[in-house]
């Protein structure tokens, strides 16, 4: 849906500083939070039904920032390549927005596939040329004619992966809320246990960082990239009730939800592309190692907490009638090598290689936004009524679907020529039955 209208602005977007002296110093970046591949900010946008006192949520931004100052600070270079964070509370920035020829339903009623014309839901918040010296979170609250509200924020996410914002979004709705902070986790800043190894040592080949192979007969300096063209948004949610319906399939009886859908798209993902049948591809997923290393991370940790795990295959394969459980075993296979030896030899690898990135030529990668409680933010606008990306990327999200706790809603970017072909294969031959359903690691 594009939005026509433009937003009105009152008055200019103003820092938001923490409103009690800080710990001034500069804060070490784990090699996991600083690597090439996270060097963007993450965009929230949330619709709530009712309206909100904007004065009280500035103020209670002020006041969680307290608590969570980095936030307040700005990235700046450190030793060797490295980022750091100047933790000098120079403020978050926060803008309030209205757009009265709009209502929730009728955003709500396109809000599967976003559109280039939602920026304008944050002022501020345009992606800049360097992380440098910016603000690392970027708000605006918009006031829709309906009475409704629009949240949008944007965290760096050199700072914080999907867990530690939840986590950081929902300390800030509590304040705003005049909830006490009591049995609340408090943050954990410090990023050395993170630290590499002295001296650094890498046990693994690392797929995931790993440039693609190429067809037989191909060039083999250069892995032909599958985005080509204008690209499409593409969304299919798979409610609650479908993900569980049982059908006895057993080669399914050990997935998670989340293993047999990742496997499911990313299947749907190589047919409607329609690579060469020889071509290596990939999946890259996100894994939780809070409780993957050793001893696992402190609680409150809401640096990045999280390493890419791999399944690759050629593009025959996965096309094959057999490709759903051939894919499903592999991202199995991928999670199941995610350990504290794995988890070091990452950290060491990234030492070594300051620009280490995946080879995303030929890659699927899946962030999960499930079960990270991001559908149950509560800032005193009345009911969440959706919660998504601002933009879609080429990167896939799974989604949480606002009242189906067990739903996903899936969203990529494809080339327009595949987008339908991608469509169709997202809604046929998914048989998500006999699984199990676990405790999610995937974020």
């Amino acid at each position: 849906m594009e939005i026509a209208a433009e937003c009105e602005h009152r008055m200019e977007p103003v820092l938001v500083t923490p409103s009690q002296p800080t710990p001034a110093h500069t804060l070490y970046l784990s090699n996991l939070d600083d690597q090439c591949l996270l060097r963007f900010s993450v965009e929230y946008l949330f619709v709530f039904a009712g309206a909100v006192d904007v004065d009280a949520l500035r103020t209670a931004l002020s006041r969680v920032l307290v608590d969570y100052y980095p936030l307040a600070g700005r990235l700046g270079p450190g030793d060797h390549g490295k980022l750091v964070v100047d933790c000098n509370a120079e403020g978050a920035l926060f803008g309030e927005g209205f757009l009265p020829g709009l209502t929730a339903d009728e955003f709500l009623r396109w809000s599967a596939t976003p559109h280039e014309s939602w920026r304008k839901l944050l002022r501020g918040g345009s992606k800049p040329q360097s992380l440098i010296g910016v603000p690392s979170l970027v708000v605006q609250v918009t006031r829709l004619g309906c009475g409704g509200t629009i949240l949008c924020t944007a965290i760096s996410h050199c700072l914080c992966d999907g867990i530690g914002a939840a986590q950081f979004l929902h300390a800030w709705a509590r304040v705003a809320r005049f909830e006490a902070a009591d049995h609340h986790v408090a943050p954990f800043h410090d990023r050395c246990v993170l630290r590499p190894r002295c001296p650094s040592r890498v046990a693994f080949e690392h797929p995931e960082y790993v440039t693609n192979s190429v067809p037989s007969g191909g060039d083999p300096a250069a892995t032909p990239s599958l985005f080509f063209g204008p690209l499409a948004p593409v969304s299919l949610t798979f409610t609650g009730a479908h993900v569980q319906r049982h059908r006895c399939v057993p080669w399914l009886e050990d997935c998670t939800s989340f293993e047999a859908l990742a496997a499911h798209v990313w299947r749907a993902w190589v047919r409607s592309l329609g690579p060469p049948s020889d071509l290596r591809v990939k999946l890259l997923f996100t894994v939780d190692i809070r409780r993957r290393v050793n001893s696992g991370l402190p609680e409150g940790y809401y640096g990045n907490g999280f390493v890419l795990a791999c399944a690759k295959s050629t593009a025959g394969q996965l096309a094959a009638p057999s490709g759903e459980h051939h894919a499903a075993r592999l991202v199995r296979a991928g999670k199941e090598m995610i350990d504290d030896n794995y988890v070091r030899s990452t950290v060491d690898l990234l030492e070594l290689r300051r620009d280490a990135m995946p080879d995303l030529s030929a890659s699927l990668v899946i962030s999960a936004w499930t079960r990270m409680g991001l559908e149950d933010l509560d800032i005193g606008a009345g009911r969440l009524v959706h919660v998504g990306p601002l933009t879609s990327e080429t990167y896939c999200l799974f989604l949480p679907v606002v009242d189906d706790p067990r739903g996903v809603t899936a969203l990529v970017s494809v080339p327009e020529a595949a987008a339908e072909r991608l469509e169709d294969d997202f809604l046929h031959g998914l048989e998500l039955d006999d699984m199990h359903d676990v405790e999610n690691d995937e974020q």
